[in-house]
């Protein structure tokens, strides 16, 4: 296969799978419809597998989709080089492998594409070409371009341009001085990030990316903070989380916070004077929103807060809550009841290890974890804790869990980049190790294998950090992009968790030592597919447009 044979493979093998695609949708709604013909909700929870395959198989899609987008952009400008190529077609082999013969939602759970529609795609040609064309010559290939690359802020052409560009190699560079040295060490210390650092992050304008100048941020889209998440959590995930509390709340006040409520709290969350928090779950409830029962009373001065939160993260040294409430004494608090749910911004004080939690009505506990460390995580209860009456978000009861959603798709893209971070820092890691350590005497890299699972770990990278910065451009956009969020959350969970894996499985024994950043990166990775929706919420949001749409 030549270089002039790719577009052609590329769009064809895409028709054939939008064809597929297209079968399948058509199949599952046919499955999970009830008697009238519309979709039924109970069918499509008892067959969970089926329309999860489904979204896997959608992902799958769309990112191929937008690797030949880039590819072909990259073509336009004669950016387009041999290893661009051969991550192109990495790819098609990769993802496209999978919607030939199955699908990985999970370990142990493998989707069949004949299932979803019939015929499969076996027969495509185009796509069997390029499944076929990843030899172990081309995988050996890209290892030597990565081996070639290393400590560089991109493997690869990413197509990026002019500002975008210049960002990503200032984050790199400072995430590789700042961050990486030390990351480690305050992983196993369990420490806070040290408040130097926030204060650095703060000056350098992560707080306020996406806040508009007149607030004291920077004005920049979705694809600038993919840009630094991703820099930031290579370095370290627990420093490229930093700024996810800050992006939420910031959204929640620019989408539906008054004026006043704009003027109070944007320019200090864009200086990173004010570290917010979000305090949305609670104990037994998991995803399930509409079953919250913390709730706030109203009173002469405000409101009163009496109920238990858990898996706050940030929430001891946080300055400011969002914190979302029931307000309405006729709302049950029964899974699927969204009436009644109040967001509050709800100031504190800023906590210290001595006393994490210095306010009256307020008290909490911290949660150990394996992982995502350097914020900390707690339970917090709230026993009469008292919120100015000028806190209700918006001004308007009832209303936050629609104001919180609207937070999900930035919420979820970013995910993805601090996932495409994780993998790019297993990948460097497995790389760098890989490259020193000898055995048979030669460097691990020379063996097929370990040159194989690098060479899969660029691949899938470059692939999902396109698709991610497509969902990223659809929301600078103004489109509606929870379909394509979820797509790249979900999709870039699982290719951090892989890159993580196999980095251990490079390392050997010495994988498994706690003195290895490969055991943190694991660690690091395995919450990916679970917080900001779990990879079966995921999926299911991502079925459901799909059926809806088409």
């Amino acid at each position: 296969m030549t270089l002039s044979d790719l577009p052609g493979l590329m769009a064809q093998a895409n028709a054939d799978i939008a064809v597929f695609l297209a079968a399948a949708t058509a199949n599952v709604r046919a499955q999970v419809a009830g008697p009238d013909g519309r979709i039924d909700r109970a069918r499509i929870q008892s067959d969970q597998h089926l329309v999860h395959g489904l979204a896997w198989a959608g992902a799958l899609a769309q990112t191929l989709v937008q690797v030949e987008s880039w590819a072909m952009r990259l073509m336009a400008q004669g950016r387009f080089g041999s290893i661009e190529a051969l991550l192109a077609q990495g790819a098609f082999a990769s993802f496209g492998g999978e919607l030939q013969s199955g699908i990985q939602m999970a370990q142990g759970e493998t989707v069949r594409p004949g299932l979803l529609a019939q015929p499969d795609l076996s027969g495509c040609a185009a796509l069997s070409r390029l499944v076929a064309a990843h030899d172990a010559a081309a995988r050996a290939a890209i290892t030597a371009h990565l081996l070639a690359a290393q400590g560089e802020a991109v493997f690869g052409d990413d197509g990026l341009d002019g500002d975008l560009a210049a960002i990503r190699d200032q984050f790199h560079a400072f995430a590789q001085r700042e961050v990486a040295p030390h990351a480690h060490g305050w992983h196993l210390a369990d420490a806070l990030i040290p408040m130097p650092l926030v204060d650095q992050l703060g000056a350098l304008g992560v707080f306020g990316l996406t806040i508009p100048e007149r607030f004291g941020g920077a004005g920049l889209g979705k694809a600038a903070m993919c840009v630094v998440s991703e820099q930031l959590s290579r370095g370290w995930i627990g420093v490229g989380s930093l700024a996810t509390r800050a992006e939420i709340a910031a959204e929640l006040i620019l989408s539906a916070g008054t004026p006043a409520q704009q003027t109070r709290w944007l320019p200090g969350i864009a200086s990173g004077a004010v570290l917010p928090t979000a305090v949305f779950t609670e104990p037994g409830t998991g995803s399930d929103l509409g079953a919250l029962t913390t709730r706030a009373v109203a009173t002469d001065g405000g409101w009163q807060v009496h109920g238990a939160k858990t898996w706050i993260t940030h929430g001891a040294r946080a300055d400011l809550m969002t914190l979302l409430v029931r307000t309405e004494a006729g709302s049950s608090g029964q899974t699927g009841d969204h009436r009644g749910l109040s967001m509050l911004l709800a100031p504190k004080p800023r906590g210290t290890d001595a006393d994490p939690f210095p306010a009256a009505g307020m008290s909490g506990s911290e949660i150990g974890v394996i992982g995502y460390r350097g914020m900390k995580e707690y339970e917090i209860a709230f026993d009469g804790f008292a919120v100015p009456a000028d806190a209700l978000l918006g001004g308007v009861r009832g209303r936050g869990f629609v104001q919180l959603m609207a937070t999900f798709e930035s919420a979820r893209i970013q995910t993805a980049a601090r996932a495409i971070g994780v993998a790019q820092g297993a990948l460097d890691a497995a790389l760098d190790y890989a490259a020193a350590r000898r055995q048979f005497g030669q460097p691990l890299v020379a063996l097929p294998r370990v040159s194989d699972k690098l060479a899969r770990m660029a691949v899938e990278i470059m692939a999902v950090r396109q698709l991610t910065l497509a969902a990223a451009a659809a929301k600078d956009s103004g489109q509606r992009c929870d379909r394509e969020a979820g797509m790249a959350k979900l999709l870039a969970a699982r290719t951090a968790w892989m890159c993580a894996d196999n980095g251990v499985q490079i390392h050997g024994g010495n994988g498994f030592a706690l003195e290895y950043p490969a055991s943190r990166l694991l660690a690091d990775a395995r919450i990916l597919s679970i917080f900001e929706g779990s990879a079966e919420i995921q999926a299911d949001v991502i079925a459901r447009r799909m059926l809806e749409t088409g």
